[in-house]
C-alpha cells in the first residue's frame, strides 16, 4: 500500500518524477526550454515544491502569483486544450503511482481546478 502525502519530501519526490515525465514528453517539453537551458531547473522545482507544499500542507512559501508565468508564456508558447490534457495525465499518473490518500485525491482534485482555471484565463488574454 502506498502511503499518502504528509511532508514536503513527498511534495519534492512527486514533482521531480512529474517533471521528469513532463521533460520527456515531446508534445510539452519545449514549455521548459528557457528553464532548463539557463540551468533554473532546481530552482524552478523548488517554487513548484512550495506552491503545492501550500495547497496540500498549509505552508506560506509560496507567496506569487502563480497565473501570470503561464499568461505571459501563452503569448509566445500558447498552450492549448492538448498540452493540458497532457499535463494533467502526467500529473495523475505520477501521483497514483507514488501516493494514495485524502491528500493524493485532492492533489488531483486542484490540478484538475487549476488546469481548467488555467484554460479559461489564457482564453481571455490572448
Amino acid at each position: 500500500m502506498k502511503k499518502d502525502i504528509q511532508y514536503r519530501e513527498d511534495i519534492d519526490l512527486f514533482v521531480t518524477k512529474f517533471y521528469s515525465k513532463l521533460l520527456k514528453e515531446k508534445k510539452i517539453k519545449h514549455f521548459f526550454d528557457d528553464i532548463v537551458r539557463n540551468n533554473k531547473l532546481e530552482h524552478h522545482l523548488e517554487i513548484i515544491s512550495d506552491f503545492w507544499e501550500g495547497i496540500l500542507l498549509g505552508s506560506i512559501k509560496y507567496q506569487r502569483n502563480a497565473m501570470q508565468p503561464h499568461i505571459n508564456m501563452n503569448r509566445s508558447k500558447p498552450f492549448t486544450k492538448k498540452h493540458f490534457e497532457i499535463w494533467l495525465d502526467h500529473f495523475n499518473i505520477t501521483m497514483n503511482q507514488n501516493f494514495e490518500g485524502e491528500k493524493a485525491e485532492f492533489a488531483k482534485t486542484r490540478a484538475l481546478s487549476i488546469a481548467t482555471v488555467m484554460q479559461i484565463k489564457m482564453k481571455s488574454h490572448s
